[in-house]
Order: C-alpha cells, then structure tokens, then sequence
C-alpha cells in the first residue's frame, strides 16, 4: 500500500510519520518512510536547490520541475521497488504537492500538471492520500514556534497559502475515496488516534 500524507505547512504532518509507521509495523507489516522533495542522494541536493532563501527569483515553471525531477528519482529508485517487494510506503508529500503548491498557489494549469505529473511518477497513484488541514494562520505560526528552517516556500505572501489550502480541499472533494481529511487544528494526539483508525480501516493485521 502506498500511503501520502499531504497538507499545507505547519499542518503537522510530519512530525506523524514516525508513530504511524510504528503502528503500521505492529500490525504486521514492513513500512519505508519517505520525504518529498528529497529522500534519495540526488533529491537530497535538488530540496537544497528548492529550499535556499536565496532563490527567490525561482520561475515557477522551474519549481515545478526540480520538484517532479526529485520525484521521479524516488520513485524509481525507491518508491515503486519497496512496493514490489510488499512494503507499505508513506510519504510525507507526494504529487499532490505539486498540483496544490504549483497549481493552486502559482495558478498553473491542473492539466498540464498532471501530464507532468504522470510523467515524473510513471502513473504511479496512492492508495490512501491523509490531508492535513489546518488554517493558514495556525499553521504557519507553527512553523515558526517550530525552530525548524524557515524556506523560500514559507516565505510566500499569505494569499498563496490560503490558495494551497482551499487547493488541498478541492483535491480531497474530487477524489473522496483518495482522501481522508484529518483536522491537524487538534492535539498531536488527538492527530494520532485519528490516523490509526484511517489505517486501521484500511490495512488488515499481516501475518
């Protein structure tokens, strides 16, 4: 099974994996975490490219090419042998990053992105996408309370981010056996009991 987790920044999501990847593990079967943009040597050195506040002046058409480079690199070096081999395979972001971030927020044809999209990733859907919603403001405020790195993405105007939330949204509405939404406003617990039932629902106990 092939597990993405999505979401706008802040919504939580990451810090998730661990426990829902324990969880999937004790019922049984192998798990591989993975990260978008990243999660292979050669996406590792493109997120750095993404990421630099130092490049602000980045087109969007170019964003949304290092993104899909860095994707189709995990994919095929990582994603679809797992798969093969019978893992259950979580990513923290996936195409619909892409579709939400580069679409919704820069207003780049759905379209066009998805032939990019089915290119990048050979065809390749998830089985269970998770939406992380939460409102623009927490999320971000999130972020920064965090102490993590503070990226060229975070930095966008407050309307891009509320564009990529209502993306998310409309995503999810289109595709509702896709996705599942989760309120990411909650406690990280109340967060986590929410996922292993999504899981649980969906994923039998594996011998």
């Amino acid at each position: 099974m092939f597990i993405t987790l999505e979401g706008p920044d802040g919504s939580g999501k990451s810090m998730q994996v661990p426990a829902l990847a324990e969880f999937i593990r004790e019922l049984g079967y192998p798990v591989i975490t993975t990260r978008e943009p990243g999660g292979t040597a050669i996406g590792d050195q493109i997120r750095e490219v993404i990421m630099r506040m130092e490049n602000k002046a980045m087109n969007p058409r170019t964003e949304i090419l290092l993104f899909c480079a860095a994707r189709a690199q995990i994919v095929a070096e990582v994603i679809r042998p797992q798969l093969e081999q019978g893992a259950v395979v979580i990513s923290d972001r996936y195409a619909d990053s892409t579709l939400a971030y580069q679409g919704y927020g820069h207003g780049v044809d759905l379209e066009i992105l998805r032939r990019i999209l089915t290119f990048a990733t050979g065809g390749l859907v998830p089985d269970l996408t998770i939406l992380f919603d939460v409102d623009v403001e927490t999320g971000l405020a999130r972020r920064q309370q965090s102490g993590g790195e503070w990226n060229r993405l975070d930095d966008y105007e407050l309307a891009f981010h509320r564009r990529v939330r209502a993306g998310y949204l409309e995503l999810a509405k289109s595709e509702p056996k896709r996705w599942v939404l989760v309120d990411a406003g909650q406690s990280p617990e109340c967060v986590r009991r929410d996922l292993r039932a999504i899981v649980d629902s969906r994923l039998k106990p594996h011998a």
